[in-house]
C-alpha cells in the first residue's frame, strides 16, 4: 500500500563561518658572536615601523632575557622578516603561532 502522505524535510540552514589566519612570532634569539649594535640596526633595517628606541629595547631584551618577540603579523610577512634577520646573522627561533 502506497501512502499519500506529504513527507516534508526539514530546511537546512547553511552558514558560513569565517576564520581568520593565524599570526606567527618573529622571534630573536641571544648569542655570544652579534653585537647589541648589529642587532638594533638589523631590527630597524628590517622590521617595520622599528623606531631607534624600540629597537634597542628589544635588543636588551634579547641579551638580558635570551630572546625577543620582535613583530607579530600573518605567516608570509613573517617568513620574509624571519629570512632576513637570519641572512644578516642574527640567531632566530623557529616561527611561531601567536
Amino acid at each position: 500500500m502506497i501512502s499519500n502522505a506529504a513527507t516534508s524535510t526539514p530546511d537546512r540552514l547553511t552558514s558560513t563561518v569565517r576564520k581568520t589566519y593565524p599570526n606567527f612570532k618573529v622571534i630573536v634569539l641571544n648569542d655570544d658572536f652579534n653585537t647589541f649594535q648589529h642587532v638594533s640596526d638589523c631590527l630597524l633595517k628590517y622590521i617595520p615601523g622599528m623606531t631607534g628606541d624600540r629597537a634597542w629595547e628589544l635588543t636588551n631584551q634579547v641579551h638580558f632575557d635570551g630572546l625577543a618577540i620582535v613583530w607579530v603579523g600573518p605567516q608570509e610577512q613573517a617568513e620574509l622578516y624571519h629570512q632576513q634577520l637570519r641572512r644578516e646573522g642574527l640567531t632566530m627561533a623557529p616561527l611561531e603561532k601567536a
